[in-house]
Protein backbone atom coordinates (compact mmCIF):
# COMPACT_ATOMS: atom_id res chain seq x y z
CA UNK A 1 0.00 0.00 0.00
CA UNK A 2 1.14 3.72 -0.63
CA UNK A 3 -0.54 5.17 2.42
CA UNK A 4 2.07 8.36 2.22
CA UNK A 5 2.80 8.39 -1.85
CA UNK A 6 2.60 12.13 -2.48
CA UNK A 7 -0.72 13.79 -3.66
CA UNK A 8 -0.06 16.14 -6.55
CA UNK A 9 -3.24 18.62 -6.00
CA UNK A 10 -3.51 19.34 -9.82
CA UNK A 11 -2.45 18.27 -13.26
CA UNK A 12 0.05 20.71 -14.66
CA UNK A 13 -0.67 23.15 -17.72
CA UNK A 14 1.75 20.80 -19.80
CA UNK A 15 1.97 17.60 -21.73
CA UNK A 16 1.58 14.42 -20.62
CA UNK A 17 1.37 11.14 -22.54
CA UNK A 18 0.16 7.91 -22.05
CA UNK A 19 2.12 5.82 -19.98
CA UNK A 20 3.59 2.55 -21.25
CA UNK A 21 6.61 0.30 -20.39
CA UNK A 22 8.53 0.50 -22.75
CA UNK A 23 8.90 4.02 -22.07
CA UNK A 24 9.73 3.24 -18.23
CA UNK A 25 13.62 4.27 -18.59
CA UNK A 26 12.97 7.71 -20.69
CA UNK A 27 10.52 8.94 -18.12
CA UNK A 28 12.43 8.32 -14.85
CA UNK A 29 15.52 9.62 -16.41
CA UNK A 30 14.93 12.73 -19.40
CA UNK A 31 11.29 12.91 -19.42
CA UNK A 32 11.94 16.45 -20.62
CA UNK A 33 8.77 18.13 -22.18
CA UNK A 34 6.71 15.35 -20.09
CA UNK A 35 4.79 16.33 -17.02
CA UNK A 36 2.58 13.96 -16.00
CA UNK A 37 0.84 10.47 -16.93
CA UNK A 38 -2.00 9.16 -17.71
CA UNK A 39 -3.14 5.26 -17.34
CA UNK A 40 -5.39 3.35 -18.33
CA UNK A 41 -7.18 2.09 -15.09
CA UNK A 42 -8.02 -1.92 -16.19
CA UNK A 43 -4.49 -2.25 -16.77
CA UNK A 44 -3.89 -2.16 -13.59
CA UNK A 45 -6.48 -3.84 -11.43
CA UNK A 46 -4.42 -6.88 -10.91
CA UNK A 47 -2.47 -7.95 -7.59
CA UNK A 48 1.17 -7.28 -7.87
CA UNK A 49 3.68 -7.71 -10.63
CA UNK A 50 6.26 -5.18 -12.41
CA UNK A 51 3.43 -3.01 -13.82
CA UNK A 52 2.68 -2.18 -10.56
CA UNK A 53 6.44 -1.87 -9.18
CA UNK A 54 6.82 0.59 -11.72
CA UNK A 55 3.84 2.39 -11.39
CA UNK A 56 4.28 2.71 -7.19
CA UNK A 57 7.55 4.16 -8.59
CA UNK A 58 6.11 6.75 -11.16
CA UNK A 59 3.77 8.00 -8.65
CA UNK A 60 6.47 9.40 -6.55
CA UNK A 61 7.45 11.74 -9.47
CA UNK A 62 4.26 12.11 -11.78
CA UNK A 63 0.95 13.35 -11.31
CA UNK A 64 -1.33 10.78 -12.08
CA UNK A 65 -4.01 10.88 -14.44
CA UNK A 66 -6.91 7.42 -13.94
CA UNK A 67 -8.79 6.74 -17.35
CA UNK A 68 -11.19 4.18 -16.74
CA UNK A 69 -12.06 2.55 -20.13
CA UNK A 70 -14.63 -0.36 -19.60
CA UNK A 71 -17.35 0.75 -16.28
CA UNK A 72 -20.16 1.86 -19.15
CA UNK A 73 -21.33 4.80 -17.67
CA UNK A 74 -24.33 5.33 -20.67
CA UNK A 75 -25.17 1.72 -19.89
CA UNK A 76 -28.93 0.94 -19.64
CA UNK A 77 -27.56 -1.45 -17.19
CA UNK A 78 -26.40 -0.51 -13.43
CA UNK A 79 -22.30 -0.42 -12.70
CA UNK A 80 -20.60 -3.54 -12.10
CA UNK A 81 -20.19 -3.67 -8.74
CA UNK A 82 -16.77 -5.42 -8.78
CA UNK A 83 -15.73 -3.26 -11.49
CA UNK A 84 -16.29 -0.77 -9.02
CA UNK A 85 -14.25 -2.12 -6.10
CA UNK A 86 -11.33 -2.63 -8.03
CA UNK A 87 -11.38 0.72 -9.36
CA UNK A 88 -11.76 1.84 -5.38
CA UNK A 89 -9.06 -0.16 -4.68
CA UNK A 90 -6.70 1.22 -6.80
CA UNK A 91 -7.72 5.22 -6.62
CA UNK A 92 -7.40 4.26 -2.89
CA UNK A 93 -3.82 3.23 -3.04
CA UNK A 94 -2.78 5.46 -5.99
CA UNK A 95 -4.37 8.64 -5.08
CA UNK A 96 -4.10 10.21 -8.58
CA UNK A 97 -4.42 13.55 -9.45
CA UNK A 98 -8.04 13.21 -11.73
CA UNK A 99 -9.95 9.91 -12.64
CA UNK A 100 -11.71 10.13 -15.74
CA UNK A 101 -13.94 8.10 -17.96
CA UNK A 102 -15.95 8.03 -21.40
CA UNK A 103 -19.40 9.02 -22.33
CA UNK A 104 -20.36 5.88 -23.61
CA UNK A 105 -21.40 2.28 -22.83
CA UNK A 106 -19.63 -1.09 -23.77
CA UNK A 107 -21.89 -3.86 -21.70
CA UNK A 108 -24.84 -5.19 -22.20
CA UNK A 109 -27.00 -8.44 -20.12
CA UNK A 110 -23.55 -9.10 -18.70
CA UNK A 111 -21.70 -9.05 -21.91
CA UNK A 112 -18.58 -6.75 -22.50
CA UNK A 113 -18.07 -4.96 -25.92
CA UNK A 114 -14.77 -4.43 -27.08
CA UNK A 115 -15.71 -0.73 -27.71
CA UNK A 116 -17.07 2.48 -26.95
CA UNK A 117 -20.82 2.64 -27.92
CA UNK A 118 -22.38 5.87 -28.47
CA UNK A 119 -25.51 7.19 -26.91
CA UNK A 120 -28.83 9.48 -28.04
CA UNK A 121 -28.85 12.28 -25.90
CA UNK A 122 -32.52 12.27 -24.31
CA UNK A 123 -33.82 12.99 -20.87
CA UNK A 124 -34.10 9.74 -20.15
CA UNK A 125 -30.30 9.15 -21.18
CA UNK A 126 -29.15 12.09 -18.81
CA UNK A 127 -30.65 11.05 -16.04
CA UNK A 128 -29.16 7.87 -16.16
CA UNK A 129 -25.38 8.91 -16.97
CA UNK A 130 -26.04 11.75 -14.12
CA UNK A 131 -26.81 8.75 -11.24
CA UNK A 132 -23.82 6.70 -12.74
CA UNK A 133 -21.79 9.35 -11.93
CA UNK A 134 -23.20 10.12 -9.04
CA UNK A 135 -22.74 6.62 -8.22
CA UNK A 136 -19.21 6.68 -9.32
CA UNK A 137 -17.71 9.66 -7.90
CA UNK A 138 -19.89 8.15 -4.01
CA UNK A 139 -17.84 5.06 -4.48
CA UNK A 140 -14.26 6.84 -5.12
CA UNK A 141 -14.84 9.41 -3.09
CA UNK A 142 -13.72 12.02 -5.78
CA UNK A 143 -14.90 14.03 -8.61
CA UNK A 144 -14.70 12.82 -12.20
CA UNK A 145 -14.04 14.09 -15.64
CA UNK A 146 -16.61 12.70 -18.13
CA UNK A 147 -14.69 12.55 -21.86
CA UNK A 148 -16.57 13.38 -24.88
CA UNK A 149 -16.52 10.31 -27.74
CA UNK A 150 -15.91 9.91 -31.11
CA UNK A 151 -18.99 9.42 -33.39
CA UNK A 152 -19.67 7.21 -36.47
CA UNK A 153 -23.87 8.19 -36.65
CA UNK A 154 -25.76 10.38 -35.03
CA UNK A 155 -29.34 9.67 -33.34
CA UNK A 156 -32.44 10.78 -34.70
CA UNK A 157 -34.18 10.56 -31.19
CA UNK A 158 -31.39 12.86 -29.82
CA UNK A 159 -32.65 16.22 -28.60
CA UNK A 160 -29.88 17.76 -27.36
CA UNK A 161 -26.43 18.67 -29.13
CA UNK A 162 -23.43 16.99 -27.88
CA UNK A 163 -22.04 20.27 -25.92
CA UNK A 164 -25.21 21.05 -24.10
CA UNK A 165 -25.94 17.43 -23.24
CA UNK A 166 -22.17 17.50 -21.72
CA UNK A 167 -22.72 20.45 -19.81
CA UNK A 168 -26.37 19.21 -18.45
CA UNK A 169 -24.39 16.16 -17.06
CA UNK A 170 -21.89 18.29 -15.23
CA UNK A 171 -24.38 20.76 -13.62
CA UNK A 172 -26.63 17.92 -12.42
CA UNK A 173 -23.28 15.64 -11.16
CA UNK A 174 -21.06 17.87 -10.12
CA UNK A 175 -18.44 16.32 -12.90
CA UNK A 176 -15.69 17.83 -14.85
CA UNK A 177 -15.39 17.59 -18.51
CA UNK A 178 -12.30 15.47 -20.47
CA UNK A 179 -12.25 17.99 -23.94
CA UNK A 180 -11.02 14.91 -26.66
CA UNK A 181 -10.01 17.20 -29.49
CA UNK A 182 -9.25 14.29 -32.00
CA UNK A 183 -12.94 12.96 -31.05
CA UNK A 184 -14.32 16.25 -32.13
CA UNK A 185 -12.74 16.59 -35.27
CA UNK A 186 -13.36 12.60 -36.10
CA UNK A 187 -16.99 13.16 -35.46
CA UNK A 188 -17.36 16.39 -37.17
CA UNK A 189 -15.69 14.70 -40.28
CA UNK A 190 -17.85 11.60 -39.88
CA UNK A 191 -21.43 13.76 -39.39
CA UNK A 192 -20.57 16.61 -41.41
CA UNK A 193 -20.58 19.35 -38.96
CA UNK A 194 -17.75 22.36 -38.38
CA UNK A 195 -15.38 21.27 -35.58
CA UNK A 196 -15.00 24.84 -34.77
CA UNK A 197 -18.75 25.20 -34.18
CA UNK A 198 -18.43 22.17 -31.95
CA UNK A 199 -15.88 23.97 -29.56
CA UNK A 200 -17.12 27.13 -29.69
CA UNK A 201 -20.35 25.28 -28.19
CA UNK A 202 -18.14 23.57 -25.07
CA UNK A 203 -18.44 24.48 -21.94
CA UNK A 204 -14.55 24.83 -21.42
CA UNK A 205 -14.99 26.64 -18.36
CA UNK A 206 -15.34 22.89 -17.02
CA UNK A 207 -12.39 21.05 -19.19
CA UNK A 208 -9.55 20.00 -16.64
CA UNK A 209 -7.55 18.17 -19.46
CA UNK A 210 -7.26 17.85 -22.95
CA UNK A 211 -6.77 14.86 -25.24
CA UNK A 212 -4.81 14.68 -28.57
CA UNK A 213 -4.56 11.30 -30.82
CA UNK A 214 -4.37 10.22 -34.22
CA UNK A 215 -6.99 8.33 -36.14
CA UNK A 216 -7.40 6.49 -39.43
CA UNK A 217 -8.72 7.35 -42.89
CA UNK A 218 -11.55 5.52 -44.76
CA UNK A 219 -14.27 6.05 -46.41
CA UNK A 220 -18.02 5.33 -45.86
CA UNK A 221 -20.21 3.38 -48.80
CA UNK A 222 -20.94 6.39 -50.39
CA UNK A 223 -17.19 7.30 -50.82
CA UNK A 224 -17.07 10.27 -48.40
CA UNK A 225 -14.47 10.56 -45.94
CA UNK A 226 -14.80 7.98 -42.56
CA UNK A 227 -12.42 8.79 -39.79
CA UNK A 228 -11.58 6.25 -37.35
CA UNK A 229 -10.41 7.02 -33.77
CA UNK A 230 -7.16 4.53 -33.02
CA UNK A 231 -4.93 6.21 -31.34
CA UNK A 232 -2.28 4.80 -33.62
CA UNK A 233 -0.37 7.31 -35.39
CA UNK A 234 0.19 10.81 -35.45
CA UNK A 235 -1.85 13.74 -34.49
CA UNK A 236 -2.61 15.39 -38.03
CA UNK A 237 -2.05 19.34 -38.46
CA UNK A 238 -5.75 20.18 -38.87
CA UNK A 239 -6.29 18.81 -35.04
CA UNK A 240 -3.42 20.62 -34.11
CA UNK A 241 -4.97 23.35 -35.57
CA UNK A 242 -8.14 22.46 -33.32
CA UNK A 243 -5.99 22.38 -30.45
CA UNK A 244 -4.83 26.11 -31.18
CA UNK A 245 -8.67 27.32 -31.75
CA UNK A 246 -9.56 25.88 -28.07
CA UNK A 247 -6.71 27.01 -26.33
CA UNK A 248 -7.72 30.38 -27.57
CA UNK A 249 -10.75 30.11 -26.06
CA UNK A 250 -9.70 27.97 -23.12
CA UNK A 251 -6.76 29.13 -22.05
CA UNK A 252 -4.26 26.77 -21.16
CA UNK A 253 -5.00 23.07 -19.92
CA UNK A 254 -2.98 19.59 -19.14
CA UNK A 255 -2.74 18.08 -22.73
CA UNK A 256 -2.20 14.60 -22.97
CA UNK A 257 -0.91 12.87 -25.76
CA UNK A 258 -2.77 9.42 -26.61
CA UNK A 259 -0.83 6.85 -28.70
CA UNK A 260 -1.89 3.68 -27.45
CA UNK A 261 -1.49 1.30 -30.70
CA UNK A 262 1.44 0.86 -32.81
CA UNK A 263 3.55 2.85 -29.91
CA UNK A 264 6.65 4.76 -30.93
CA UNK A 265 9.94 4.67 -29.78
CA UNK A 266 10.05 7.04 -27.18
CA UNK A 267 11.73 9.92 -29.40
CA UNK A 268 8.43 10.00 -31.87
CA UNK A 269 6.28 10.27 -28.69
CA UNK A 270 8.46 13.39 -26.69
CA UNK A 271 8.18 14.68 -30.14
CA UNK A 272 4.49 15.34 -29.94
CA UNK A 273 5.03 16.42 -26.46
CA UNK A 274 7.12 18.95 -27.33
CA UNK A 275 4.59 19.81 -30.15
CA UNK A 276 1.81 20.62 -27.29
CA UNK A 277 4.25 22.55 -25.16
CA UNK A 278 5.26 24.67 -28.29
CA UNK A 279 0.96 25.42 -28.43
CA UNK A 280 0.70 26.05 -25.18
CA UNK A 281 3.52 28.51 -25.20
CA UNK A 282 1.07 30.95 -27.55
CA UNK A 283 -1.68 30.69 -25.48
CA UNK A 284 -1.44 34.16 -22.70
CA UNK A 285 -1.33 32.39 -18.84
Amino acid sequence: MLDDAPHFAKLPNRPGVGYKPQHYSALTTDPGDVGWLEIHAENYMGAGGRPLAQLRHLCERFPISVHGVGLSIGGEGPLDPEHLSRLKHLVGWLNPTVFSEHLAWSTHDGAFLNDLLPLPYTQATLTRVADHIDQLQNTIGRQMMLENPSSYLAFSESTWSEPDFLREVANRSGCGLLLDVNNVFVSATNLHTDPKDYIDAYPLDKVGEIHLGGHDEDEDDHGRPLLIDSHGKAIVDPVWALLDHTLALSGPRPILIEWDNDVPDWPVLHAEATRATRALAKVPA
